[in-house]
Parts: structure tokens; C-alpha cells; sequence
């Protein structure tokens, strides 16, 4: 899993509230078994027309938001299904950091196992971000896990708080089967004991 340390880049808006997982990515893309590719598919629905060309009102196709790392929403953001590929999509089109008032718990640990941080500010926080990035085509965050704070070249700063065990997992990029493969000599250890111990007697 690649490292959470310091992300800058453009912040985009989706000014929606429960946005599930469905359209994040609509199940009939779920079909894939590798994590890569799904960013085409991600808010397909809203993304494109019913004839696949780009849907003009859907924020995202923006011109300004082209290219966006930071991707700011309204409250229960991931709720629906707990499907893993959600975070994927939002990895793959190119988002490593979702700003929410509130998001989906499960969601919400899927994103440290996949290398995004969901950061939760309060919701006059997440108003203040709205206006500020509506006025300035380009806004750019500053996303410092290593400070936990998010920071604009036009003065915002706001902390990021997560669990210290997240932190570490995003700082390090270590996923569940990283973390199991730092304990790979203990297992094999283990594993070598348990074949020198004799069969229960029956």
C-alpha cells in the first residue's frame, strides 16, 4: 500500500449528502477481481449521460476539478454496502484524501486499509472549505498526516484527527497483509513447532 504522508493538490466538491456506495461504483462493475481499473467506473451514474458522453452538471467534470487529489462532500459519506471496491475507485481516479462531516463506518476503515484518509470536520468547517474552493478555480489542500493538519496557501488550517494505530498504518502504507508479513518469521517459527509436536493419542 502506498504511504500517507504529505498530499497536495486540487480539492473538489461533491456537494451531496449519503452518497452510498452504489454510486460510488455501481455494482455491475464489480465483476473485476484485481483493485486497479475501477477509477473509470467511479460515480458512473452521475458522471456520464445515458449515451456515456460526460454529464455537464455533474461537479466532478468540472474543468477546475480536473486532476484532484482532495475530494470534499456532505455528511454519511460511504453509506450503503460495505463493498471495498468503493475506496478502490476513488483510489484509481486519482483521490487519496475525502473531507466529510461524517462518513459510514465501514467505509470509513476501508479507506486506511486502502491508502486514502477520510478526514471528519465539523460541518461549519466543511461550509467554510465549500465556499473557499467555489471561489478559487484550482483550489489547492495541503493534506500533512505527519502534522495532522489541513492547510490552503489562503490560510485554513484545520487538524486531522484519527486513531494513532491509523496514522501509523497510513504513514508506513501497511495494510492488513502487510501488517501480517512483518510477522512472518514468528509464523514460520511457530509453524516449525507445531510440526515437531506428536499426534493426539485417540
Amino acid at each position: 500500500m502506498k504511504p500517507f504522508v504529505v498530499v497536495t493538490g486540487i480539492a473538489a466538491l461533491l456537494d451531496l449528502p449519503n452518497v452510498d456506495t452504489d454510486q460510488i461504483i455501481p455494482k455491475q462493475f464489480l465483476k473485476r477481481i484485481e483493485r486497479s481499473g475501477f477509477g473509470q467506473f467511479l460515480f458512473y451514474d452521475w458522471r456520464f449521460t445515458k449515451d456515456g458522453k460526460d454529464n455537464p452538471d455533474f461537479d466532478l467534470n468540472a474543468e477546475r476539478y480536473q486532476g484532484a487529489k482532495v475530494l470534499v462532500s456532505r455528511a454519511n459519506f460511504g453509506c450503503g454496502s460495505s463493498r471495498e471496491h468503493a475506496p478502490w475507485a476513488l483510489l484509481d481516479y486519482g483521490f487519496r484524501c475525502v473531507i466529510a462531516p461524517s462518513f459510514a463506518d465501514i467505509f470509513y476503515n476501508n479507506c486506511f486499509k486502502n491508502g486514502i484518509l477520510p478526514v471528519r470536520l465539523t460541518e461549519e468547517e466543511v461550509e467554510t472549505l465549500f465556499q473557499h474552493i467555489r471561489a478559487t478555480p484550482g483550489y489547492s489542500l495541503c493534506v500533512d498526516l505527519e502534522r495532522e493538519e489541513i492547510r490552503s496557501d489562503d490560510g485554513l488550517v484545520f487538524k486531522i484527527q484519527v486513531s494513532s494505530f491509523q496514522r501509523l498504518c497510513l504513514l508506513e502504507g501497511l495494510d492488513d497483509i502487510c501488517m501480517t508479513l512483518e510477522k512472518e518469521a514468528q509464523i514460520k517459527d511457530y509453524e516449525s513447532r507445531q510440526l515437531k509436536v506428536p499426534p493426539p493419542l485417540l
